[in-house]
């Protein structure tokens, strides 16, 4: 049986409602808490409670990515700047992680900077073909969203043995459809503005 596309959400109708909305102010809290996070995880003093926390403040915001979207798409709260506000947010959000992962050596920095990359670069091209049409988004990019949530979450804990184990398998499977869906999504957007 064939699945369906996910439609793209960037190209969701933007309705006549204030941009103060319960969604748009989740999304502007998860843009806060990044430098709260990032202090964290890249303090000195890298003690539980510090790792404790700043694991805690990650995975708070990651919620609130998950939430913002379905409750602006279910309550009709869609707005223009919901619409651009939200991708840069979880961008920054992830980015701020694998970097200080990375600095940390608990993330190859090759690693990094082909996800980072890969989300930088959908992000632009999302925004460039949303004039020609909407690009439906596959599965595969909500499986790599939580991927790469379950793997820093994995990294961040002061936990080891079996967490170890899965934030080096959550990560690959992150890493793996980050490519995927990436190159997936190049080639929707070829096509795309040609057919248009």
């Amino acid at each position: 049986m064939t699945q369906m596309p996910m439609p793209d959400h960037l190209g969701d109708p933007s309705n006549e409602v204030p941009v103060l909305n319960i969604p748009n102010l989740l999304t502007v809290a998860r843009l806060l808490m990044v430098p709260v996070f990032g202090y964290l995880v890249l303090t000195v003093d890298q003690t539980i409670n510090v790792q404790w926390a700043s694991a805690t403040v990650f995975l708070i915001a990651a919620v609130t990515d998950l939430v913002d979207g379905v409750w602006a798409r279910r309550y009709g709260l869609v707005t223009n700047f919901g619409k651009i506000a939200d991708p840069i947010a979880d961008k920054a959000l992830i980015g701020t992680a694998l970097v200080a992962l990375s600095i940390q050596a608990e993330i190859s920095w090759w690693v990094t900077g082909i996800i980072i990359f890969r989300e930088v670069a959908i992000t632009f091209l999302r925004f460039w073909v949303i004039k020609h049409g909407v690009i439906p988004a596959s599965r595969g990019g909500k499986v790599k969203t939580v991927s790469q949530i379950v793997a820093i979450v994995a990294f961040l804990i002061p936990i080891h043995g079996w967490v170890d184990m899965v934030a080096q398998m959550s990560l690959g499977v992150a890493l793996a459809l980050t490519i995927t869906t990436g190159i997936d999504y190049v080639l929707k957007a070829r096509i795309r503005p040609q057919a248009s």
